[in-house]
């Protein structure tokens, strides 16, 4: 097994973005190389302008589309190559056991995302209630949160409407580079909240990237309807759309 494959596996097994490039055509035909979110490389191809090329064209795919075929001319040599992102499940992190949570966990699963449930009350944070999550962790998810490892990746659905759950979940939501922060609630409820984050220190340029009311309006007021209003928002956001 070659050392680029073995490289491969350990980043995918540990739940690891992480683009493969393969010179398809051309120069360096049959070259590979890896390429993380943050730069770093693994392997090389013929000179170090088609590295650096190939590079930048596969961070540029993180966050974007899976995979692209692009030609590169160094010199007189060109070069085909396929870059390929694999990239672990998108996740969601729920906080709040709440009703509203179990259609919201069936629509995030239907739509490949790996989804966990967090709350600090062990009545509503039952295995019976959330059979079809792929974690359901029982505790404060100012503790549970930061063991997440929030990325790029994550999602956070903020539902408990408990400000003893929300606010430090929401806390710890605008400290990380969560792609997607939304809290159930209306905006006098939201103002609220904002106010107790100031005061932990958010600045408004934070404040703002949360989605509140959560939720494309979509109309309903059932709670499939609300969870299916809620993963239309977060399609919207992984796709770019401006809302």
């Amino acid at each position: 097994m070659s050392a680029w494959f073995e490289r491969l596996e350990q980043a995918l097994a540990a739940g690891e973005a992480v683009a493969v490039a393969t010179v398809v055509a051309g120069m360096g035909l049959g070259g590979k190389m890896l390429v993380w979110p943050d730069g770093r490389c693994e392997g090389e191809l013929p000179t170090p302008a088609l590295t650096a090329a190939v590079r930048e064209a596969a961070l540029a795919l993180f966050g974007g589309a899976d995979a692209d075929r692009r030609t590169f001319t160094v010199g007189d040599q060109v070069s085909d190559v396929f870059i390929e992102v694999l990239a672990p499940p998108p996740r969601l992190i729920i906080v709040g056991a709440v009703h509203l949570a179990i259609p919201l966990v069936r629509f995030a699963r239907i739509l490949g995302f790996h989804t966990t449930v967090v709350d600090a009350r062990p009545v509503f944070a039952t295995p019976e209630r959330f059979a079809e999550a792929d974690r359901l962790l029982v505790g404060w998810p100012d503790d549970i949160l930061p063991t997440l490892a929030l990325d790029a990746g994550c999602h956070v659905a903020v539902l408990s409407h408990d400000d003893k759950l929300d606010v430090p979940a929401l806390w710890v939501a605008l400290n990380s580079p969560a792609r997607y922060i939304g809290a159930l609630g209306s905006r006098k409820t939201m103002a609220k909240r904002a106010q107790r984050l100031r005061e932990l220190g958010a600045t408004d340029e934070q404040l703002a990237r949360i989605h509140n009311p959560i939720g494309l309006d979509l109309g309903g007021r059932r709670a499939e309807e609300i969870a299916l209003a809620i993963m239309a928002e977060i399609v919207a956001v992984r796709n770019g759309r401006r809302l």
